[in-house]
């Protein structure tokens, strides 16, 4: 791959702390390629100790748009002079387009899920889903499955500090959409078992089972496994957590996140560019 830097090249990046595991540079470099585009994209270690300053700068330097990832998500909502509406409820931001000097703030991590599901070949639309956490991508999941017309999501997630905004989220869900969310502790064993039986998905948007920490697992009664019921994970390392795993084994479908990468970074890439990334140039290259 060979990028061309000219004096009008459009800049756009990743911050977040770390960073230099991402795929995301030569995803999105790959496809500005393929395009023919005259842009460029980046890496940088930024958490939230200098984020704003980091982006006053972006913005003095008339970045096209760059996108966040943890830790600065959250915060990247207060810097943003708009936010999308699945943006401000779910309280985090890991897109930003640089409108003339106005920072719009998006999240394309429910997008880049939903998306997934689909091309996993299947349809949960009108439909009751699991959710397991309250983070900065189970919220994103939760808000966009709401959005899209799943009918009804519950969410498992211990009291931690992300329990408020959980709260918040649900609230609001219900508020705007037609979806019924329900939040609940995720110690609550008896009612956890009832929802997976009733959902037709059941979907760890935590970090539990994410390397080097692969033999623990989000979920310790396997029992709520069954043929028909489709399992997934937002975690791509290890490609197959021991959620999925066991899951399998059980005769569940299952899938992991290494879409939901892929597909959050496509809308991404439409944002601040207009075009449609070469998903199926760029899952050859980067996700066989």
């Amino acid at each position: 791959m060979s990028i061309n830097i000219t004096g009008h090249t459009g800049f756009t990046g990743l911050l977040g702390s770390p960073v230099s595991h991402s795929i995301s540079p030569a995803m999105h470099n790959a496809s500005f390629e393929t395009l023919g585009l005259d842009y460029v994209y980046l890496c940088f270690d930024v958490d939230t100790s200098n984020l704003k300053t980091a982006v006053e700068g972006l913005k003095t330097l008339g970045v096209k748009g760059f996108n966040c990832t943890f830790p600065d998500k959250n915060m990247m909502c207060e810097l943003s002079d708009e936010l999308s509406p699945a943006a401000e409820m779910i309280g985090a931001v890991n897109t930003v387009l640089n409108d003339n000097g106005k920072l719009i703030g998006h999240n394309t991590d429910g997008t880049g899920y939903m998306m997934s599901v689909k091309d996993a070949g299947y349809d949960i639309i009108g439909k009751k889903m699991t959710l397991l956490g309250a983070g900065g991508a189970a919220s994103a999941i939760c808000v966009q499955a709401a959005i899209d017309g799943v009918s009804e999501i519950d969410v498992y997630s211990i009291k931690d500090q992300f329990w408020d905004r959980a709260v918040k989220m649900v609230d609001s869900i219900n508020k705007n959409t037609n979806c019924k969310a329900n939040l609940y502790e995720f110690s609550d064993n008896t009612s956890f078992k009832k929802s997976v039986s009733e959902s037709v998905i059941l979907t760890n948007g935590t970090s539990v089972g994410l390397a080097p920490k692969e033999d623990n697992c989000p979920v310790s009664d396997t029992s709520v496994f069954r043929e028909g019921l489709i399992v997934s994970d937002v975690i791509y390392n290890p490609k197959e957590t021991k959620l999925l795993r066991l899951a399998k084994e059980a005769g569940c479908s299952t899938f992991n996140g290494m879409y939901m990468l892929l597909y959050q970074g496509a809308e991404a890439f439409k944002i601040w560019t207009g075009k449609d990334m070469p998903v199926e140039e760029i899952k050859k290259r980067f996700f066989s």
